[in-house]
């Protein structure tokens, strides 16, 4: 079984992820960097140039194929919950772990970084809370909640180990 880790951006997905496999002897998958890799652009570039249904399509199918591996960490982007379908997936073929932080941490994380298409906005923090709000009944999916807010990537992988139940 994989261990999923969903959440929104700035939470620790990618680094946190990172962490855990090498803790766990895994091997690790971040969706986002295949999606670069694959379409050879950045994520902001596609989000620009194609659009955010685009991204979303192609996001679908590189989590198809990760679910058809065994035993990975795979980093999610923050809007892969947002399909239902997504979601089905990953229940199925694993285990979810939803990383949160507080909107501070987050846009502490988060700023100063172009590569961000979502957070290009005017007010980053109102942006921020809004698509939290909206994305929390997605997120509550997970099996299980892992607040990153003031923990290093060390602790985070490490209090995430904690939830996972025996033998993931």
């Amino acid at each position: 079984m994989n261990i999923y880790l969903i959440g929104f951006m700035g939470t620790g997905k990618s680094s946190v992820g990172r962490r855990l496999a090498e803790l766990k002897g895994r091997g690790f998958i971040d969706l986002d960097e295949l999606i670069e890799l694959r379409q050879q652009s950045r994520i902001c570039d596609i989000f620009a140039r194609r659009g955010e249904a685009y991204f979303r399509k192609i996001e679908k199918k590189i989590l198809k194929e990760a679910a058809s591996q065994k035993n990975f960490v795979v980093a999610c982007g923050g809007g892969a919950v947002l399909d239902p379908d997504n979601i089905k997936l990953m229940k199925k073929t694993g285990f979810l772990v939803c990383l949160s932080a507080s909107v501070g941490d987050i846009l502490k994380r988060t700023s100063g970084s172009a590569q961000r298409p979502i957070l290009n906005v005017e007010d980053p923090r109102e942006r921020i809370e809004l698509l939290l709000k909206m994305r929390a009944p997605y997120y509550a999916r997970a099996d299980k909640t892992v607040d990153t807010s003031r923990l290093s990537v060390k602790q985070a992988a490490l209090k995430v180990l904690r939830v996972l139940p025996k033998g993931r």
